[in-house]
């Protein structure tokens, strides 16, 4: 494991570095010895320690049972079976309507054949089963399954299978001709830059996702299985080890899936031993966490250069497979994310990832990261340009390649043979939207600003609205795209005549306008898209519709801006942009008519849009959309009421599960239900999770985002919350909440000066804003100004009677000002305040650590977690209680909240 505690090896003894010392120096001396002479020597070495024998038996089972598999790449055997008969097929023969060209190589069972299809006028790769192997019933059922296997598993990433068949009595698989290079024909090339090392890790990780998501494990990912085309995308080949986790509709009949999940009993070594998994070296059950290792070996070899536990035998390779720790990597490397390396290389598969949707998160937030330090200014002292950087070892000098992969006459081959293997398919799967983004800068921007309601009818407002949202919605599921969030765009509501001083603001390079006109049961609804550049319209057009199919029209609106701005649309894209939530029209409305109550922010106005929600559920059970906003509706009750938040919270929990549990795909559902976690259930991990689903599914999510940076920033992650909270800002740029809490953060990470310069400039964006001088008073605390801190305060009160936390600030800067008597008096306006419509707990907390009553304030905070308090969330970083953090009652508070 990364944390140097060792690993299991039998039953459970963990072995301490001396005992795997010995350990090793046993097995290097008998792995070459007969059965007879390997006993009498353990028994004199191990006599009076049975435990170091039976570990040394255990490496030395594991690796007699990968003997001969290990030894010889699987293409070797093939190769010589070949050899023995002659290529079955020749240039310019015809079967079927496919002509030969060339053979261009072999797989794990068979030849690889470049061929015309001459019917769909196309180039297309056959592989053929070898016939010393068709003979053989089993193998060709395992042929086949391999071939059911990549198609079972639709997706662009992977490779399409066109035909399984039977011609003069040879089997065959069909599949598209693909050309690029392996991984292994990269690694330790200048190419090789931390940029498209992250954007291949990334690529692979959603493959595996989509392959785990069908309850397939690949078992041999190793850059010999990873193509990389021309234009940036990777295939990942070989499926010929493929074992099914679990039953599913891959195949025709049950006894078809049984097969395949008995294909390999336990206790039989699969794999390429660099590439390994300590528990296929043992001999043990896999699943998804077995290729989660490989890839992190994958990724650890992208970036030094060379394989972690490569020794210099392979019994010496073995052997640190199991037990050794890989070594650190160069510091040029991010901490974040070596972070991720070596978790993905945990020892015991209980503390790695646990599923690659887990570990293609994280790699997108490191992506993320430097591709906004790029956009804004490296963090890194040096300057250096990471996603450009070449990292050590990675030069054609310094790389120590694994020689024992096969012939140099073979790896010559291998950029063709293994791009276009059949065999048993292939798992690249491209999650959603990771392999259609290489640089998050690269991406075009687009706002979508509300459209106009031309009927005249202000009750129709909430349908002009509903479109333009809808819209936005739609198109921020794209990577390749830069959506602008609706809090934004929705700034231009009155006022939509300077097209270029608007998308000036929100520093994009399109925008799209229009109107919407409801005439009886009729829509006319006109669309122009407009170059912020020279203010020309790029595409324009008019929908004619029924009020009926209103969801259809947006959904096209949508994918006809995409298309328009020429991004590159996958299946899963447009799968994306013309999925309906609803096919109730009235459902829909009723949705749109929640939305817009829900946008005024007022107590009332978002209980009258639960209503509407409701309604919409009654006439649509299945409605994801309305669930999700039920449960963001009672989130943003819960937070920002001044009453127990209890029962909103529950309410809000059960929403966004249920909009879940109906479309796991939605990211509002995630987004929401990580905000209760983290807000009312202080369940840190959890929220975690969920908010980095919502980013992998929408990374236009602006709330998710900036609630990603919340809890970032509330649980000490601090520089991860700036680049998640500067990533909503981008998103967000008109929306001063964003900019506000950017202020909170730097100084919850003890950067008040930077805080009140972020603080000005929201000041600067949003004059009326009450919440920025509210944060700027937390800062002036901090900076010991009271006099500055205390104006603040009274400018948020000013002007925001709502937020009584600046009741609080006002009473405890009072005190510190040694006006003890003026905060007694704030503090019994507080008492008055709570008795009649609610205070927050731990405000109080504040007002008595002002006076100096620690135990005061520790009884307000017990009352704080009594009452389920949200904003008891800011303890573990608010610098304010700092005199309560020696106190065994506070220690006690902070553990049954979490956050130790």
């Amino acid at each position: 494991m990364a944390n140097g505690k060792g690993v299991v090896v039998s039953g459970a003894q963990r072995m301490n570095s001396e005992h795997w010392k010995k350990v090793k120096e046993l097995f290097d001396a008998v792995v070459d010895l007969n059965a007879e002479e390997r006993d009498r020597f353990l028994d004199r070495e191990c006599e009076a320690d049975s435990d170091l024998r039976a570990d040394v038996e255990k490496l030395l089972s594991s690796f007699m049972q990968a003997d001969g598999f290990l030894d010889d790449p699987a293409a070797n055997h093939v190769a010589s079976a070949i050899v023995e008969s002659k290529a079955m097929l020749h240039p310019g023969k015809r079967f079927a309507h496919y002509k030969v060209l060339r053979q261009i190589g072999v797989g794990g069972m068979g030849e690889v054949y470049l061929a015309q299809d001459e019917k769909l006028d196309r180039r297309v790769a056959i592989k053929i089963l070898n016939e010393r192997f068709g003979k053989n019933d089993s193998h060709l059922q395992r042929f086949i399954r391999e071939a059911r296997s990549a198609s079972a598993l639709n997706h662009p990433n992977i490779l399409v299978i066109h035909e399984i068949s039977v011609d003069e009595d040879a089997s065959f698989i069909v599949s598209e001709f693909v050309e690029g290079r392996t991984l292994r024909d990269l690694i330790g090339t200048p190419e090789l830059t931390l940029g498209l090392i992250l954007d291949i890790a990334i690529q692979i990780a959603g493959a595996l996702a989509a392959a785990h998501g069908a309850g397939i494990v690949h078992r041999d990912i190793k850059p010999e299985n990873i193509v990389v085309r021309p234009d940036g995308y990777i295939k990942v080949l070989d499926f010929g080890l493929a074992k099914l986790l679990k039953p599913q509709n891959l195949f025709s009949n049950e006894a078809d899936a049984t097969a395949i999940q008995n294909h390999t009993a336990q206790g039989v070594i699969m794999g390429t031993v660099n590439y390994m998994s300590p528990e296929q070296g043992k001999g043990e059950t896999v699943d998804e966490r077995t290729d989660i290792f490989s890839l992190g070996i994958v990724i650890y070899e992208m970036l030094a250069g060379s394989t972690p536990f490569r020794g210099d035998s392979m019994s010496e390779t073995f052997a640190n497979l199991i037990n050794a720790e890989p070594p650190s990597l160069s510091s040029n490397v991010p901490d974040e994310l070596q972070q991720i390396v070596f978790k993905a290389l945990r020892k015991d598969r209980g503390e790695r990832y646990q599923t690659s949707s887990q570990l293609l998160a994280d790699l997108k937030i490191v992506r993320d990261k430097i591709a906004f330090e790029e956009k804004f200014g490296s963090s890194r002292e040096d300057g250096t340009n990471n996603s450009t950087a070449v990292l050590p070892g990675n030069t054609n000098e310094n790389l120590d390649r694994d020689t024992s992969v096969g012939t140099s006459a073979v790896r010559n081959l291998k950029w063709i043979a293994f791009s276009l293997l059949a065999v048993a398919a292939v798992v690249a799967a491209i999650y959603f939207y990771a392999t259609r983004q290489t640089v998050a800068n690269d991406r075009r921007s687009l706002a979508v600003l509300p459209f106009t309601n031309a009927t005249q009818d202000a009750n129709a407002e909430y349908l002009a609205d509903g479109l333009s949202e809808s819209i936005i919605n739609n198109l921020s599921q794209l990577s390749g795209l830069k959506v602008m969030s609706r809090n934004s765009s929705f700034r231009f509501k009155a006022d939509q005549s300077d097209t270029r001083a608007i998308a000036s603001r929100l520093n994009v390079d399109t925008l799209v306008t229009g109107d919407i006109k409801q005439a009886g049961d009729k829509l006319v609804i006109n669309v122009r898209m407009i170059n912020a550049g020279d203010d020309s319209v790029i595409w324009g057009n008019q929908y004619v519709s029924t009020s009926t199919d209103v969801i259809a029209a947006q959904n096209e609106i949508a994918e006809a801006v995409a298309r328009n701005l020429k991004v590159k649309l996958t299946p899963s894209d447009t799968a994306l942009l013309r999925k309906r939530y609803t096919d109730n029209v009235e459902a829909y409305q009723l949705y749109s008519r929640g939305r817009f109550h829900v946008f005024k922010l007022l107590p009332d106005e978002i209980r009258q849009g639960i209503a509407y929600y409701q309604q919409a559920i009654e006439l649509d059970p299945g409605y994801a959309l309305a669930y999700a906003g039920i449960g963001d509706a009672y989130r943003s009750l819960a937070v920002g009421s001044e009453v127990s938040p209890v029962d909103s919270f529950a309410k809000a929990k059960a929403a966004s599960n249920r909009a879940i549990e109906i479309d796991d795909g939605l990211s509002d559902g995630h987004t929401t239900l990580g905000m209760t976690l983290f807000w009312g259930d202080w369940n840190w991990a959890g929220a975690e999770k969920e908010l980095k689903r919502a980013i992998e599914l929408n990374p236009n999510d602006t709330n998710a985002h900036i609630y990603f940076a919340h809890l970032l920033s509330n649980t000490g992650r601090h520089q991860e919350a700036l680049v998640q909270i500067k990533l909503a800002r981008e998103l967000d740029p008109l929306f001063p909440f964003a900019g506000a809490l950017e202020g909170q953060f730097l100084t919850q990470a003890g950067k008040p000066d930077e805080a009140l310069d972020r603080l000005q400039k929201t000041y600067d964006l949003a004059p009326n804003f009450w919440m920025p001088h509210l944060f700027a008073s937390a800062a002036y605390i901090e900076k010991q100004m009271f006099p500055e801190a205390l104006a603040e305060a009274r400018k948020a009160r000013a002007l925001s009677a709502a937020s009584t936390y600046s009741n609080a600030l006002e009473s405890y800067t009072l005190a510190k000002l040694g006006n003890r008597e003026e905060a007694k008096k704030v503090l019994s306006e507080m008492f008055e305040i709570r008795s009649t419509r609610g205070m927050p707990a731990s405000h109080f907390a504040i007002a008595y650590l002002g006076l100096g009553d620690n135990e005061s304030a520790l009884d307000w905070l017990e009352k704080g977690f009594a009452e389920h308090d949200p904003k008891m969330a800011f303890l573990k970083v608010d610098p304010k209680f700092n005199n309560l953090r020696a106190s065994p009652r506070f220690k006690d508070l902070m553990k049954r909240m979490n956050f130790e």
